[in-house]
């Protein structure tokens, strides 16, 4: 995108029927850190990945707990994700203190995105330039949405926002038909592995990486970094555990231990050299 006259104002419609300002802030979601999100009929699961601009500083905080049956992840500015997550925890006091009960989720994400509508139609405000994903439990069971700068809001089974995370979505549609009857402990590994594929080769550490849990019985609140730690070494053993298999074959070729050309005629290989699977 580059500047061009439609772009200076947010009230300004190119003839092309665009708002470039709120095109700008959507590209700003799309600038910020990988935020996934995933359910079943019992659990949500929101993770996000944190990187520090600088290796002296610290990562900046990418998930908030709203209330204690709603958390959100977020992608794009952090500042912006501050302010609309303390409007949201207001809402969520005001509901309960008026009306004994927890706020639902639904209505949540309908007043957060007339929130954001009203800065696509005010000359005096910016559009806010963060995308969030609302994860929640209620009545009628688990919810995820995803909130854009547009003030369009969308449910989602699984969804990722923010860099690279067309690798999550990726791995998320090959996974998705399973998630409706998965455990709580199924859909952690689930969110850590679409973590995973965000990386582009990086290794995955619980320092780089944000889980945060919502379901039955059980308060949005954030996973402690030994655990996901320990999740994230089961993936190690796995992918160990499998190069030995490929063994046994390339044991017993070295016992027969034919020629190169007899090798060549029938067609064998051992497995010599064969690195283990990368998962």
């Amino acid at each position: 995108m580059f500047r061009n006259q439609y772009d200076t104002d947010v009230t300004t419609w190119s003839p092309a029927g665009r708002l470039f300002q709120v095109e700008y802030a959507m590209e700003a979601v799309k600038q910020g850190s990988a935020a996934i999100g995933l359910r079943s009929k019992t659990h949500v699961v929101l993770g996000c990945v944190n990187k520090a601009n600088f290796e002296l500083s610290s990562h900046q905080k990418k998930i908030f707990k709203v209330d204690d049956h709603i958390g959100v992840a977020i992608a794009g500015l952090t500042a912006d994700g501050r302010v609309l997550s303390r409007y949201m925890r207001n809402e969520c006091i005001n509901y309960s203190f008026t009306y004994e009960s927890p706020l639902p989720v639904g209505r949540l994400v309908v007043q957060l995105a007339d929130k954001a509508q009203v800065c696509t139609q005010r000359s005096w405000k910016r559009p806010f330039g963060v995308g969030l994903l609302v994860a929640g439990l209620d009545e009628s069971g688990a919810h995820l949405y995803y909130n854009c700068p547009s003030g369009n809001y969308f449910e989602y089974q699984a969804f990722a926002i923010g860099s690279r995370s067309q690798a999550a979505k990726t791995y998320l549609e090959r996974r998705f038909e399973n998630f409706t009857d998965s455990s709580r402990d199924d859909l952690v590994k689930d969110a850590i592995m679409a973590i995973r594929e965000t990386l582009q080769g990086e290794t995955l550490k619980n320092s780089i990486c944000t889980i945060a849990v919502v379901g039955v019985g059980e308060r949005c609140h954030i996973l402690d970094q030994g655990i996901v730690q320990k999740i994230i070494d089961t993936f190690e053993i796995a992918a160990e555990q499998e190069g030995p298999a490929a063994e046994p074959d390339a044991a017993t070729g070295q016992e027969t231990a034919p020629e190169q050309g007899d090798a060549a005629v029938q067609g064998g290989s051992t497995d010599e050299g064969v690195a283990p699977k990368d998962i």
